[in-house]
């Protein structure tokens, strides 16, 4: 009995342990990727495309701005407080994200939980992959959102890999909200430790994705 306690204090710290360096190279990706590509869109301009988005770490949320960028289209940042950067908000990323997979009206609360997007053509849904998913946020607002007569694309960063079953529930969502189409474009980062630079995820980002500018 006493060696089963060690083992499992052992594993136990472990884990904490991942969890803390997890949370320290989020906040530090977060502080470091604020300071790149600010979104420089003009409110006069009546653009016909948006940028609408959920970011943790940061890496999404560059992903937007330089897509907004790239097309002078509105932003939108969903924020979601139950994530906050820290261990507590990991352990709700992680509890959340897992209970979801069972549970499909398990949404947090996000701001703002409605955006009006009757003035858009072309939506472009950002969001972090959280176990094989696209993070809950993303979930609440298309479940509050209609996409009567819209293109949508979900495009996710991620570490490792995404989940075809989810990204297919994620697609029948939003048709049956009203769009005409859906894709779906990705960007792996890698593990936290052996991530591409922000610059070459630009980089991928135009060449995979914006290759040919899209009309808005």
């Amino acid at each position: 009995m006493y060696g089963t306690l060690i083992g499992l204090t052992v594993v136990l710290l472990a884990i904490l342990g991942v969890l803390a360096s997890v949370t320290l190279i989020e906040n530090r990706q977060a502080a470091q990727l604020a300071k790149i590509q600010p979104h420089t869109h003009s409110e006069e301009n009546a653009s016909r495309t948006a940028v609408v988005y959920f970011s943790r770490s940061g890496n999404t949320a560059l992903a937007a701005r330089h897509i907004a960028n790239r097309l002078d289209a509105q932003l939108f940042r969903l924020d979601a407080p139950n994530y906050a950067p820290g261990l507590p908000g990991l352990a709700y990323a992680l509890k959340d994200a897992t209970l979801l997979k069972e549970r499909q009206d398990a949404l947090p609360e996000i701001t703002p939980a409605k955006i009006d997007l009757t003035p858009f053509d072309t939506l472009w849904l950002g969001s972090p992959i959280w176990l094989y998913s696209p993070a809950p946020p993303i979930w609440a607002f298309i479940e509050n959102s209609d996409f009567s007569g819209k293109r949508v694309i979900l495009f996710n960063t991620h570490n490792s890999h995404f989940s075809d079953e989810h990204i297919a529930r994620f697609k029948a969502q939003v048709l049956v909200r009203g769009a005409v189409t859906f894709e779906h474009r990705t960007v792996l980062r890698g593990r936290m430790t052996q991530q591409i630079t922000p610059e070459q995820m630009l980089q991928f980002i135009d060449a995979r994705w914006l290759g040919t500018p899209l009309a808005k």
